[in-house]
């Protein structure tokens, strides 16, 4: 039998809940401009989420972006590139997004678990609408 929750952890996980329009509308803006990246593959956005899965880390998932961005066009290249964008968006909409929750919940200790729950989810979407994207748009 699992623990009940704590006041802060119900409010956390509802602010989470409450932040999920703002993080998939941020993910598919960014997929929807196709000139700042090249022909991306689903597994690559899925090699994407499964680093942010097994981290604790938001840089290390803005590493592996850096990294990718480096080796091959499909991420795009440069300022305009997807990685770049998905990089601000971890940075400024994501990590503002978690303050908010964190400062509502009275939670600041919580702030980088948080903010990574939050890209999590916005990976996560992003590699679904990456399919439609490539398979189900016409």
């Amino acid at each position: 039998m699992s623990e009940p929750l704590e006041p802060q952890q119900l409010k956390i996980q509802k602010g989470i809940r409450l932040a999920e329009d703002t993080l998939v509308t941020a993910i598919q803006t960014a997929l929807d401009d196709k000139t700042s990246y090249g022909n991306l593959e689903e597994s690559q956005f899925r090699n994407l989420v499964r680093v942010a899965d097994s981290t604790e880390s938001t840089e290390v998932i803005k590493n592996f972006l850096l990294y990718q961005l480096g080796r091959e066009k499909k991420w795009g290249t440069g300022q305009n590139s997807l990685a770049k964008k998905i990089i601000h968006d971890i940075d400024n909409k994501i990590k503002s997004l978690a303050k908010d929750i964190a400062t509502e919940a009275k939670a600041n200790d919580f702030l980088n678990t948080i903010w990574l729950e939050l890209t999590r989810r916005y990976l996560g979407y992003g590699a679904r609408y990456l399919v439609y994207k490539n398979k189900g748009e016409f």
